[in-house]
């Protein structure tokens, strides 16, 4: 994802070396020895047969690539822009502004002090990979991925990486052990514990201050990194884990900890999520048992490595690979479905149904009046309630609303009062969603779109996939309002 620091730093403190992720800088430093440069031969290649448009093989790896994937059968490759431990980046000579990365099978540790070759790695994180990046971008993170092409490669926008590992943990154990002397192993962090590790091999990827970063002044793709920029990655890195952690929670699986990098996009210079998340960018405890470990730890464990423990470890990847995928599967379906009392109110309603389908739930619109058929209203509402599937109701009706309440009255399903408001009589026909009989405990929310929120946020507790569009949504409109300050400040000065 993207093409290391490939030009010098300005005013950094620190030489930047170009490298890969292949192993967590936050553990790096629990290894006190260092890999003494030296060749890694890898087979050059010229281009990538795509499997992109065969449907077998994206069901097989379980795992479906965007909408725009590439029809040509084989990728035009052109330069080699950076070698890394753990992977290749080279330019796509059809496709500017689009890189190629592709996965190696090797595995290392301690900035690769401990390396070895492990076959089917490459497949194994290319998957992982994939599927973790298109959980993200239907939540609606902002991502460099693009899609999967291969079985080792995938395709992803074109980054200068800005040379910050941003480490989020939940759960303390590892280097923080040993760099917080005092703290328990299991320590539970609320809020996250947030830290960063500036990409210095040579330095054991010292750990660095939001300060040590600001003053560094790095540009990249022609952005400069300051407040803002730092503040976006801070808080995306929260919104990320978060999403990935309750994603794993559905599994019964803990995220412990988990780093991440960021790249600017050299098309829109706009900071996105890049490089990869397989397992090297995380601990996973299933069932909250760190002796179930399934994440790279167990490779950075072994005293001896023999290649029954190195079989044991590709177990692992494996069954990571194959998990992440049901993290793309919703937990429960559900519905909204939208009462209105005339037709009129359609347009009202469509909006209601448009901003739930951005949620990912389906709507329906029925039409029916509490004051004019109660018996068709009640029987409707049996209608829904007779095949199981969770339901909100929404209830539309102006002047004088029956609906909500006769609604709230024979249903323990939730029930929305989202009245069309109108400018004559609207302060007077409110107070008929507002003030309901005793026992009955339907809410009121005059915007459609608001409405069709709140209906998510009761799904999104027991739906991964839901919530996690609500909480990207969330950080979007955070990162919109900080980047509108920072053009208005630009302007006054």
């Amino acid at each position: 994802m993207c093409h290391r620091l490939l030009h010098s730093v300005k005013n950094t403190h620190r030489p930047v070396k170009r490298h890969d992720t292949g192993g967590s800088c936050a553990e790096s430093i629990d290894f006190q020895y260092k890999e003494e440069d030296q060749y890694i031969p890898i087979i050059e290649i010229n281009s990538v047969c795509s499997m992109a448009a065969s449907d077998s093989f994206r069901e097989k790896q379980g795992c479906r690539s965007s909408s725009n994937m590439a029809s040509p059968s084989e990728l035009k490759l052109g330069q080699k822009l950076n070698e890394g431990k753990t992977k290749q980046i080279f330019e796509l000579a059809d496709e500017p502004g689009y890189v190629l990365v592709q996965s190696k099978d090797q595995i290392t540790a301690g900035n690769a002090a401990r390396k070895d070759q492990m076959e089917g790695k490459a497949a194994i994180a290319n998957r992982t990979t994939s599927c973790v990046f298109k959980l993200l971008q239907e939540a609606g993170i902002k991502t460099a991925f693009v899609r999967q092409q291969s079985e080792k490669a995938f395709v992803a926008a074109h980054c200068e990486m800005i040379p910050i590992e941003w480490v989020c943990r939940r759960v303390a154990t590892g280097s923080f052990l040993k760099r917080n002397p005092g703290v328990k192993e299991g320590y539970r962090f609320s809020p996250l514990k947030m830290e960063m590790f500036f990409k210095d091999d040579a330095n054991n990827d010292p750990q660095w201050s939001e300060e040590q970063l600001l003053e560094t002044k790095l540009s990249l793709a022609g952005l400069t990194i300051g407040r803002c920029e730092v503040d976006i990655m801070n808080r995306s890195t929260v919104a990320i884990f978060e999403v990935l952690e309750r994603a794993w929670a559905t599994q019964n699986c803990t995220l412990v900890d988990m780093k991440i990098e960021f790249g600017v996009n050299v098309s829109t210079k706009e900071i996105v999520l890049a490089d990869v998340i397989d397992n090297d960018s995380w601990r996973l405890w299933p069932a909250g048992d760190r002796s179930q470990q399934k994440d790279k730890q167990v490779y950075r464990d072994l005293k001896e490595v023999t290649p029954e423990a190195m079989q044991m470890v590709k177990r692992n990847f494996e069954w990571v690979s194959e998990s992440v995928k049901r993290l793309l599967e919703p937990q429960a379906s559900g519905r909204v479905v939208v009462l209105m009392g005339s037709i009129s109110d359609t347009a009202h309603c469509e909006k209601i149904r448009k901003a739930c389908g951005s949620y990912g739930i389906p709507c329906d619109l029925r039409v029916t009046s509490a004051h004019k058929g109660p018996d068709e209203t009640v029987r409707i509402k049996a209608e829904y309630e007779g095949d199981g599937v969770p339901t909100v109701f929404v209830a539309v009706a102006g002047r004088s609303n029956g609906l909500g309440p006769v609604m709230s009255g024979n249903t323990v399903y939730p029930v929305i009062n989202c009245p069309p408001i109108t400018p004559n009589w609207g302060a007077q026909d409110i107070w008929s969603s507002l003030r309901m009989p005793s026992g009955l405990g339907c809410s009121t929310v005059l915007s459609p779109e608001a409405a069709a929120q709140f209906a998510a946020q009761i799904f999104g507790l027991s739906d991964h996939l839901v919530w996690s569009k609500l909480r990207a949504s969330m950080l979007n409109t955070w990162v919109s309002l900080k980047q509108a300050d920072k053009k208005l400040q630009a302007c006054s000065l």
